[in-house]
């Protein structure tokens, strides 16, 4: 399999609040693009694999406790541990679909009460997306999604405070907001569409750094 023009792959992150159908939505588009012979990866952060994955799990699973800073650099760390494999991964072709980023961690660690700048700051120079999709969705239909409620951050008041941060995040220049309350099949179909116009666009871009 190899990547549409077979040039580098595309960097592509879905965020969102929590229980938007972010995880099922990127295996989706994964196993769509391969079904196309088109090189593609699965990959989530945090990633509770590594050893640094393992003690955000113990936090989120409400397990452990760190401070609010402590966490946002476990978070952050996380993401670094991923970054040489996933230059790898895209300058040999594969593209990469990738459920939550930093985006997450600075957009909920700011709504915790952190400074949004200090949040950033250990981020930049990670890899930067070539396309942010922002699944939206109303409070109540948040509400109504099953398992809602099962870890730490999900409390509708504060999943109110991350998309007020997601708002304050968002560039227009690779961002794209998608609202999510419609059919699985229906939200795969458009966000199908914004991938495949990505991974045709990208070409020989160079890879670029965030923040």
């Amino acid at each position: 399999m190899s990547n549409v023009h077979g040039k580098r792959g595309a960097f592509i992150v879905l965020e969102g609040c929590d229980r938007t159908g972010k995880t099922s939505q990127c295996k989706t588009l994964v196993s769509k693009l391969e079904q196309a012979n088109v090189s593609a990866r699965y990959m989530n952060f945090p990633d509770r694999s590594t050893q640094c994955g393992q003690l955000i799990n113990g936090y989120l699973t409400r397990k452990d406790d760190f401070t609010d800073e402590g966490i946002h650099l476990l978070f952050t760390l996380n993401r670094w541990e991923r970054m040489k494999e996933m230059v790898k991964l895209l300058e040999s072709g594969v593209n990469l679909i990738v459920d939550r980023y930093s985006f997450s961690g600075v957009a909920f660690s700011s709504a915790k009460g952190l400074d949004m700048e200090w949040c950033k700051a250990p981020e930049s120079g990670l890899l930067k997306p070539d396309l942010v999709i922002l699944l939206t969705l109303s409070m109540e239909a948040l509400a109504r999604r099953g398992g809602f409620g099962d870890e730490r951050y999900e409390v509708p008041t504060f999943q109110r405070k991350v998309i007020e941060k997601y708002s304050m995040l968002k560039d227009d220049r690779y961002w794209k907001a998608i609202d999510a309350d419609k059919t699985f099949d229906d939200l795969t179909a458009d966000l199908y569409n914004e991938v495949l116009r990505t991974i045709e666009n990208v070409g020989e871009k160079p890879l670029e750094k965030l923040w």
